[in-house]
């Protein structure tokens, strides 16, 4: 350790070991130049003479935080003494397979909720309603895309109440034209996504079991249908529903109280869900020494680790341990800080702050960015992609991580946004329903995003959804159409003797009575409904 020396001591020290056999024979002046090195030390008794440091990239002010990690204070602008991986340099894009199988909005839907999903779906129903109404009990794989179509119109019409969806002044015509209310509400009632006779045992180990099969078949569709680009965000989504169920769950600081939350995977360009996981409370199997936050996200972005891509989290997620796992794979974050985490330097929990200052401090393989947007309010973004934190040349003097943070977090929101405009979620008692909203919810925004990546078709969502819902209900439109003009055909060309037919058109009369039927469709038609057809010769067709 140095001595510290005095102005006086420290002439008296240099003079001592001048030699005057050695001068040249000029005179030496005792006397320090105002503008000699000398000058430059402080007037102050206690300056401290250091020797001259060599050029580093950062300084040697270091801070341990209470965890016991070690962080370097760096000069903002400067590099600093790490490299970053790779980044993934591809953009969000459907994988070859989905690709070359979508060319309709009806493939591309189906890639999310698939033929099996809904045979499963159809095998299940039938079952309970033939359990508990009648054995003959039967509905089609065409009548229940037609269901599922009625659920994506209804999200598209805000009426009071489930009625008003086929009333003549609210309802909506393709409603209508679809299926009756009494149809719809039957198949509402009995819809079921697993086996009932095995489910209590299932539920003894998973939490989930009432739609656990049809739902792990979703979120595989989804991770195998797109590869996500370089950022991929990471945040929670809480589906309002009130339903009674094991791992409901009430936050306060939400709109909507009490839901059903669930984790997801978001790429930031093209709004595609790339992977989702529900929260089913307290896990008996999770490792106690592991937190709850990294296992989520580790599980999320198991598929797409070591290709150099970046998760964005907020304060609940990020965690130095978690950068540390995610550069072991490859993959950098970028996240918002916790003020409470302890990993974070003592000298950079100081509140009171001068206005837009930042400070930047390093550790091995991430950075901290410190920064102060008002007065007593500091954040802290912790990022393992950024070797430079410089500061843009605006009056708030934002640093570049916590601009591309901004970027990147706020795409979680115009998600949220999205789903909700749009979202099919209606009141009900059974928790596996409103999971099946969810279910759908999804699938619709995959799927359009997945349509004009395929096509390159750009398209609104609402016509999409609208458009989506009649190729959903084709089949079984044009099916109960057929079996309609099937049984006009077999009834009897003119009514028997001494017997009337009412008029099955009512195009221009209430009641009225008819003897003879169309040559087109075969329903009986009064004089008023009928059509007046020009006089025509034999030659004239």
């Amino acid at each position: 350790m140095q001595r510290r020396l005095s102005t006086r001591q420290a002439l008296e020290s240099i003079l001592s070991k001048v030699n005057p056999c050695d001068s040249d024979g000029d005179d030496i002046d005792l006397q320090p130049d105002s503008d000699s090195e000398l000058s430059e030390l402080s007037s102050d008794e206690e300056t401290v003479l250091q020797p001259k440091k060599k050029p580093r990239l950062s300084t040697d002010v270091t801070d341990t935080a209470k965890d016991g990690t070690v962080w370097h204070e760096e000069q903002v602008g400067e590099r600093l003494n790490f490299t970053p991986i790779e980044a993934y340099t591809g953009d969000g894009e459907p994988t070859d397979k989905a690709r070359s199988s979508i060319s309709s909005r009806l493939q591309s839907f189906l890639c999310f909720i698939s033929l099996e999903m809904l045979h499963s779906i159809q095998e299940w129903t039938i079952q309970h309603a033939q359990q508990t109404e009648h054995d003959d009990w039967f509905m089609g794989l065409p009548e229940l895309m037609a269901f599922v179509a009625i659920v994506i119109l209804r999200g598209l019409t805000k009426v009071p109440a489930l009625s008003d969806c086929w009333s003549a002044n609210l309802g909506n015509p393709q409603i209508i034209r679809t299926m009756s209310r009494n149809r719809f509400q039957v198949i509402m009632r009995h819809l079921r996504f697993d086996d009932r006779s095995t489910r209590s045992d299932r539920a003894k180990t998973d939490k989930f079991a009432a739609i656990s099969g049809v739902w792990g078949s979703f979120v595989t569709n989804c991770i195998t249908s797109y590869n996500p680009g370089r950022h991929i965000i990471v945040s929670e989504q809480l589906f309002p529903s009130k339903t009674c169920c094991r791992f409901l769950q009430y936050v306060a600081t939400k709109p909507d109280k009490f839901g059903i939350k669930f984790w997801v995977a978001y790429d930031l360009k093209s709004k595609y869900i790339c992977n989702v996981l529900p929260y089913l409370g307290k896990d008996p199997s999770h490792p106690s020494g592991e937190r709850l936050s990294e296992n989520v996200v580790m599980r999320l972005m198991e598929p797409f680790l070591d290709k150099g891509r970046n998760v964005t989290t907020d304060n609940f997620f990020t965690s130095l341990s978690l950068s540390q796992q995610l550069l072991s794979r490859k993959t950098t974050i970028l996240g918002s800080l916790n003020k409470t985490r302890r990993e974070i330097p003592q000298s950079a929990r100081q509140t009171d702050r001068d206005e837009f200052t930042t400070q930047v401090f390093s550790t091995t393989g991430a950075t901290l960015t410190v920064y102060a947007p008002k007065r007593k309010k500091t954040v802290y973004i912790l990022s393992s992609m950024h070797s430079v934190v410089q500061t843009e040349n605006s009056t708030k003097r934002k640093p570049n991580t916590v601009a591309l943070y901004n970027t990147t977090k706020c795409g979680v929101d115009v998600i949220d946004q999205m789903m909700q405009e749009y979202t099919v979620r209606r009141g009900t008692r059974r928790w596996p329903v409103a999971v099946f909203y969810n279910m759908i919810d999804m699938a619709a925004l995959n799927a359009h995003v997945l349509y004009q990546a395929c096509t390159g078709r750009k398209e609104r969502r609402v016509d999409f959804l609208t458009k989506l819902a009649r190729e959903l209900a084709n089949s079984h439109v044009d099916a109960k159409k057929a079996q309609k003009e099937e049984l006009l055909r077999q009834q009897p060309s003119t009514p028997g003797p001494g017997k009337r037919a009412m008029c099955q058109v009512k195009h221009q009369c209430k009641n009225n009575h008819a003897t003879v039927r169309c040559v087109d469709c075969y329903r009986y038609t009064c004089g008023k409904c009928r059509r007046e057809i020009p006089w025509q010769c034999q030659d004239c067709e």
